[in-house]
């Protein structure tokens, strides 16, 4: 792999100048950040109940006695008999760190369309904690806009597209009142859930980055099946 190769002074210069532009980026994020927590609310209307390791699970229920809920839409519609790779990827990242968003008043939860038994026998075979729900039967991916009945005309990501497939991933966040009311406050989908992949970005620090020639996690295997 060719770069240029300088003294350690010259070295220290070029990095205290791009540590600059780093701080300049963390304080945008910043900024962002609040940005996002501004936006406006939706109330949620519907009463969605999901099958879960506890039985039937209204959404309130998810709120686990806290005032914030994070769901991750797992790519896994019925018809499959394991959960999308990709999926698993973003899985393997937040498995082990929802003990310490538990501490800051947020619970959170994985949903996807496939049967609870088909979810139970996959999370068991990648050796994942996380609470998993199944949605099937109800239009909760529909609304949250991760299932298409229509993949070539969907309306994901905020925008019209054909997305290839009847299920798609993203996030989403829900807010529950003392009074019990509950809104969707915020959701993100495609590449605008990078941000929750620490594997990413420990791999973005590297000098190969990413190496994935425009296409986007070709790469990526459940984690049992890489070769070595």
């Amino acid at each position: 792999m060719k770069h240029q190769v300088v003294s350690h002074d010259e070295w220290i210069a070029a990095r205290t100048a791009f540590l600059a532009k780093e701080k300049e980026f963390t304080h945008q994020r910043d900024a962002l950040n609040q940005q996002r927590r501004d936006l406006p609310w939706e109330r949620v209307e519907k009463q969605y109940v999901f099958d879960g390791p506890k039985g039937k699970e209204t959404l309130a229920d998810l709120f686990d006695g806290r005032s914030q809920l994070i769901v991750y839409h797992f790519m896994f519609p019925p018809e499959w008999d394991a959960g999308c790779p990709h999926c698993s990827f973003w899985a393997d990242n937040f498995n082990d760190v929802i003990v310490h968003i538990n501490h800051r008043d947020a619970s959170m939860v994985a949903i996807s369309r496939a049967p609870l038994s088909k979810l139970e026998a996959y999370e068991k075979r990648m050796g994942w904690s996380f609470k998993w729900l199944s949605s099937g039967g109800t239009d909760f991916n529909d609304d949250l806009g991760v299932a298409f009945n229509d993949p070539e005309h969907a309306f994901y990501n905020y925008t019209t597209q054909n997305v290839g497939m009847t299920d798609r991933e993203g996030v989403s966040v829900f807010y529950k009142d003392d009074d019990g009311s509950i809104f969707h406050t915020y959701s993100a989908y495609a590449r605008g859930i990078d941000m929750m992949n620490t594997a990413y970005h420990y791999i973005d620090i590297t000098p190969k980055g990413r190496d994935e020639g425009g296409r986007s996690q070709y790469w990526v295997r459940r984690h049992y099946e890489y070769e070595s």
